[in-house]
């Protein structure tokens, strides 16, 4: 819960909300830039961090001279292009977010508390998702990370591998036996990571080498609330959400 009292101590600490949106999409082309629903799928993530209240700056890290300028027009700071060698199809988020916080403290002396990533293919994310999860941080200020998860539509408990010699063997491996011809209510639970919020004190990210580190603690969502933009029809069932009025443009932080 957002409280008064975590207002004012997030009102002291400096917060980067960081969107990652490089040029290149194989699934589906420019996809970053690509109007959804009235507006470039990256602007809805860019609403988002400048409506929170704990967010000082938003930033969007890209290797595109378009995306960049578009990211301006709705109110991002882009203050350097980012290089091609941490913008290929297999770079994982930590050297992106590296090479921000080294540009940042080197050109500006400026160095944030808490980095958020905010992924431009949620564009979904709730303006309270940020606040709650930066706050949930400053709460805890012994954990490293914060990640919004969702209990997920099947379990791994009753997942497969296949061998090489044709068998199947489970995916997961626990203490008790066969948990795949278990009820699901027997079983552990388990949690997806969403990739709406990603919370992390800056000093994980450049000491510990690491997006999240060790102690991650979870801010659990509704998995109503949980859509991820990775193909077209993903694409196309998000857009009537938003028609339908099942989500508000006022929930994912524009003031249109």
């Amino acid at each position: 819960m957002v409280t008064a009292n975590n207002l004012d101590q997030s009102a002291q600490t400096e917060v980067l909300a960081l969107i990652p949106a490089r040029g290149g999409s194989k699934s589906i082309p420019r996809k970053n830039i690509c109007p959804f629903a009235g507006h470039p799928l990256m602007a809805y993530s860019i609403a988002a961090g400048l409506a929170a209240e704990t967010v000082t700056r938003v930033i969007v890290s890209t290797d595109d001279d378009e995306i960049a300028g578009i990211a301006r027009q709705f109110g991002a700071q882009v203050p350097f292009i980012r290089p091609p060698e941490f913008s290929q199809d297999d770079t994982p988020d930590l050297p992106v977010f590296q090479h921000a916080l080294d540009w940042l403290a080197e050109h500006e002396n400026y160095q944030p508390e808490i980095v958020v990533q905010l992924r431009p293919t949620s564009p979904f994310r709730r303006v309270w998702h940020i606040d709650q999860a930066v706050n949930r941080l400053i709460e805890q200020p012994d954990a490293d990370a914060v990640r919004t998860v969702c209990v997920p539509f099947q379990n791994p408990f009753k997942m497969w591998r296949i061998n090489e010699d044709g068998l199947m063997r489970p995916l997961m491996e626990i203490d008790f036996p066969e948990p795949y011809n278990m009820p699901r209510q027997s079983l552990p639970d388990v949690y997806w990571q969403t990739g709406y919020v990603d919370a992390t004190w800056a000093d994980t990210i450049t000491r510990k080498y690491s997006m999240t580190g060790d102690r991650i603690l979870p801010m659990i969502i509704d998995p109503s609330e949980w859509i991820d933009i990775d193909s077209p029809d993903d694409w196309r069932r998000a857009e009537r959400l938003l028609e339908s009025g099942e989500i508000t443009f006022a929930d994912l932080g524009f003031h249109l």
